[in-house]
């Protein structure tokens, strides 16, 4: 099948799960062209299985803000046209189900009818949807939606309660491809990172208020209080000068590195000992699950999609939002007994394995199958 994927080409966890799906789909055979404003971070290789076509939104002086929706529309209707597109999977509802919609309607005109589906991924329902201002687009984009997928369970309830929404909702959770993580870097040194007797405690975000940066900091604080321990930090973002300025004001500088953006979450984690996500949301929590894949526990928060993933005593703790006593006081139990982490360790990669991408693949092909035969079908 020929498929067109848009996403967000960052970062976030939507931009990586829908590289990676793209990429997986390419070794299944389907023919994938992403449609987006720069090359994917994920997607390091392009082949005659995997394409990508960026959007230009020329500058014109008459408007204040350029419009990415009507440039975005236009390059679905030419790669569609241009390639022989026969499915369309955006992931975000606005602003990309919304262009998508439009890119539909003109190609019906034309006699060209695609199905598309929309993935739901967390805060174009949770934070930007809500908004006055986007909500009336967000409630049409879902329900012009061929298919509507969310990534959680969690956020599939909050679409339906915020949004007055008639289409069916299928949850296909969040992925990683088990394939990629080696159990074993020969280059893994964790003297690298901290001294030979610290335990090493990972968070990894866009450092955004939502993520709760702060506790981060304090949950560590308690431990290294505890015992020797060293905090990597990973990720960019607007609460980052913050976080550096808490962790002088706690004396605790020359035990915390902040390493910025990484293509090499993997071999950061293989160091790790254990994994922070105090959110104060998170639709699904895709962190926590590349956390558990390298075998490194989670001490998270109960919100949203987390309980999901992270299960309560097996593969770590959860707490509720910003009660960083509780959350110390987990993260402890986990790290003062060896015999008691390396348990954990092992829960968390089993666990994580059940998300293994061979697994949720077959559940997206299902969708797409069902959404081009009823479309082929209504356009006979």
């Amino acid at each position: 099948m020929k498929i067109a994927i848009v996403c967000y080409p960052t970062f976030g966890g939507s931009g990586v799960v829908a590289t990676e799906l793209g990429i997986a789909l390419a070794n299944r055979g389907h023919e994938i062209h992403f449609v987006t404003y720069k090359q994917p971070v994920r997607l390091e290789l392009l082949s005659n299985k995997i394409h990508f076509h960026e959007v230009h939104v020329p500058e014109y002086a008459l408007f204040h803000y350029q419009p990415y929706e009507l440039a975005l529309s236009s390059k679905l209707v030419d790669t569609i046209k241009l390639y022989g597109i026969e499915l369309l999977h955006v992931h975000y509802a606005i602003p990309h189900a919304y262009a998508g919609y439009m890119a539909k309607q003109i190609l019906e005109e034309e006699g060209i009818y695609i199905p598309m589906i929309t993935t739901l991924h967390g805060t174009d329902i949770t934070l930007v949807g809500k908004h006055p201002f986007y909500k009336p687009a967000v409630n049409f984009s879902i329900n012009k939606s061929d298919v509507v997928t969310s990534v959680s369970a969690d956020l599939r309830q909050k679409t339906l309660d915020f949004f007055d929404v008639k289409k069916e909702i299928e949850v296909i959770p969040n992925f990683i491809d088990s394939s990629k993580y080696s159990l074993e870097f020969t280059d893994c040194q964790r003297t690298l990172m901290a001294k030979e007797d610290e335990k090493i405690i990972t968070h990894i975000s866009n450092f955004r208020q939502v993520k709760h940066i702060p506790d981060v900091i304090h949950v560590f604080n308690g431990i290294q209080k505890v015992m020797p321990a060293k905090l990597i930090m990973v990720g960019e973002g607007p609460e980052k000068e913050n976080a550096e300025l808490l962790c002088e004001q706690l004396g605790i500088t020359n035990k915390v590195v902040f390493l910025g953006n990484s293509n090499e979450i993997d071999r950061i984690l293989c160091f790790s000992d254990l994994f922070l996500l105090p959110s104060k949301s998170e639709s699904f929590g895709l962190a926590a699950l590349e956390a558990m894949i390298n075998r490194v526990p989670v001490i998270s928060s109960n919100t949203g999609g987390i309980p999901e993933v992270n299960i309560h005593g097996l593969t770590g703790f959860l707490s509720d939002v910003g009660d960083v006593a509780d959350m110390t006081k987990n993260a402890l139990i986990i790290l003062e007994n060896e015999e008691v982490l390396a348990q954990f360790k092992e829960n968390a990669y089993k666990t994580a394995l059940k998300f293994d991408i061979k697994n949720i693949l077959p559940l997206y092909e299902a969708v797409y199958e069902k959404a081009y035969n009823t479309t082929y079908n209504n356009s006979i």
